[in-house]
């Protein structure tokens, strides 16, 4: 197996792209990356998306992006893991590379949700849950999440102001993020005093519906030596039910703990080795339990680190130290790449004011549904 790099970022801004089809946001990210990387073709492009199909009527992805980016003729093809599907794109572009099957493959992450009005999106977004037992009695995604948030609150006694943490810190640090969709800093007041969407979880607590597209080149770390920007340490994949009722326990997020885990091994690293994470914070209650799934926090313990300030750019352990899905935003599909493109510039000292002092190992995970599907990569400075 052969080391495999990132030797080219490219992304387009989070936000209501209303004048850009999935196509051309695609376009951009991946023209983007080739530039990035000083690159003119590819062997192969991954691409990464949950709704293209639901809410845009477009499946057969990877050909569309590749034929319109002038590399028609390459393998192409579309990769799908709800949430997760930007994180399942890249290991797929990751083994190929690594096996030597490719030497250079294109991954890319689109989504294009606010084309479509407020339902189509809730149902698209609830087929990452188990249609036949949880959607098809009335929950939605939000719904499922706020029952976790109940959950967590009654089980460890936990107030609903010790989550702020979470929001203020992400929106702070999107504040700084050109590419981020919300870049005004909120206050605890301010997440206190947000519209409730399914009690507990207020509009501070979900990120938000939106468009963008995101790219990274990857190429074997010894023929690329010259262009690395980052090594990829360690890749790995647990699942778990879809179905919350048919876990273990609710509040435990296994798959967290095994990809976690699993990663950790291939890194050869603790939790105590990594400098900055980029948690999947879809919801403020996924930011807690993955903290505490991924070794970094006891269990009831995660919500602190945000209270406590632990989780800040100066803090024990920065997370969405460019936004996170709740201030970059949450384009579903690409959300994955968004993630490790952020590291990628943590660990090359391109992340301005969001900089974390000597950073050069960094972990992204990305999640699939409420927990189901669960990868996480461990990134290193070249």
């Amino acid at each position: 197996m052969r080391d495999v790099a990132i030797i080219g970022i490219g992304q387009t801004p989070v936000e209501e792209h209303w004048g850009k089809s999935l196509r051309h946001l695609g376009h951009d990210a991946i023209m983007a990356a080739m530039r990035d990387a000083g690159i003119e073709t590819a062997d192969a492009l991954y691409v990464g998306n949950m709704l293209s199909g639901e809410l845009g009527g477009q499946q057969h992805v990877g050909a569309l992006l590749a034929d319109f980016v002038g590399l028609r003729g390459i393998e192409a093809m579309k990769i799908e893991a709800a949430c997760a599907s930007g994180a399942a794109a890249l290991r797929v572009g990751l083994m190929a590379v690594a096996s030597g099957m490719h030497d250079v493959v294109l991954v890319c992450g689109v989504e294009k949700m606010t084309d479509a009005v407020g339902d189509e999106v809730t149902s698209g977004l609830a087929s990452a849950a188990d249609q036949e037992y949880e959607v098809s009695q009335g929950i939605s995604f939000v719904g499922l999440n706020a029952l976790l948030m109940r959950r967590y609150m009654y089980q460890f006694d936990i107030k609903k102001e010790y989550f702020a943490g979470f929001a203020v810190n992400a929106h702070r640090n999107g504040a700084n993020n050109p590419y981020a969709m919300f870049r005004s800093p909120i206050t605890e007041a301010t997440y206190l005093k947000a519209g409730m969407i399914a009690d507990p979880v207020n509009l501070m607590d979900s990120s938000p519906v939106c468009d963008g597209a995101a790219c990274v080149v990857l190429a074997p770390a010894e023929l690329y030596r010259s262009k690395v920007k980052a090594r990829i340490l360690a890749s790995a994949v647990a699942i778990d039910s879809l179905a919350i009722h048919d876990r273990r326990d609710p509040l435990a997020l296994d798959a967290v703990t095994v990809s976690s885990q699993k990663a950790y091994a291939q890194a050869r690293m603790t939790p105590a080795d990594i400098h900055l994470f980029e948690a999947h914070d879809a919801f403020s209650i996924m930011a807690a339990l993955s903290l505490e799934g991924a070794g970094f926090a006891p269990r009831g313990a995660g919500v602190y680190m945000a209270s406590e300030g632990e989780i800040g750019i100066h803090g024990r352990l920065p997370i969405s130290t460019m936004g996170g899905l709740k201030s970059r935003g949450h384009p579903v599909g690409a959300t994955g790449i968004y993630q490790v493109i952020e590291v990628v510039e943590q660990l090359t000292g391109a992340a301005g004011a969001n900089q974390v002092s000597g950073a050069t190992v960094g972990m992204a995970q990305n999640i699939g549904g409420s927990g189901a599907t669960v990868i996480t990569h461990i990134l290193g400075a070249a």
